[in-house]
């Protein structure tokens, strides 16, 4: 195991300092995208499932291209990791959040609709221009992974190395998710500065 991850001794979750968290350079547009191509091949969907379909995605993607998909910070929660910036698009759309009357989130709504407190539906058509080859190829596959898992064993097969070495409400590091896909320390170590330049250019800070 890379020296960035934390271990398990004696059933005992040990915490390293200092790791690189995961930089939101958001693409709300692929994002949006993104989430109409898992109902475009799903239909109805529950939140839970299109988050975990998104983190499964993006965690495989920023192995391989040193990039994810969406560009969303995942936090961690009860349930499993959570798309930051894709879970306050979903919480606008259902009224939940302070600009949740705003045109912003009016224009959110041609998206999508929930026809109850947790299920998606498809307002709008995936526009596959936002979607590169390679986007399409780790949706299909955390999309085949997860269609047929319930509610429980979606939220057990999340509950990662990243997601345990991650404090509750806390955004899961970059570090951590690449030693959960098995990359070895010279590519973490680059993916993490790479992240962390495009930040600074992008003007973010955690």
């Amino acid at each position: 195991m890379c020296i960035f991850c934390s271990t398990f001794a004696g059933g005992n979750l040990v915490l390293y300092t200092n790791i690189t968290l995961m930089k939101s350079s958001f693409n709300k547009d692929v994002a949006l995208q993104a989430i109409l191509y898992i109902l475009s091949k799903l239909g109805k969907t529950d939140l839970h499932k299109v988050s975990k379909i998104l983190y499964f995605a993006d965690r495989s993607h920023l192995s391989k291209y040193a990039r994810s998909i969406t560009g969303d910070d995942y936090i961690k929660m009860s349930y499993g990791p959570v798309p930051s910036n894709v879970y306050d698009i979903m919480k606008a759309i259902r009224g939940e959040s302070f600009f949740a009357n705003t045109h912003e989130a009016k224009e959110l709504e041609r998206y999508f609709k929930f026809v109850n407190s947790k299920d998606i539906i498809a307002l709008s058509d995936v526009n596959m221009d936002y979607l590169s080859e390679s986007d399409v190829e780790y949706l299909d596959e955390a999309i085949t992974k997860c269609k047929d898992l319930s509610f429980d064993e979606l939220t057990r097969l999340s509950h990662d190395y990243a997601w345990a070495n991650t404090t509750l409400n806390g955004k899961i590091s970059v570090k951590d998710i690449l030693c959960e896909m098995g990359d070895d320390e010279e590519y973490i170590e680059y993916v993490s500065q790479k992240l962390q330049m495009e930040s600074v250019a992008h003007g973010i800070t955690c």
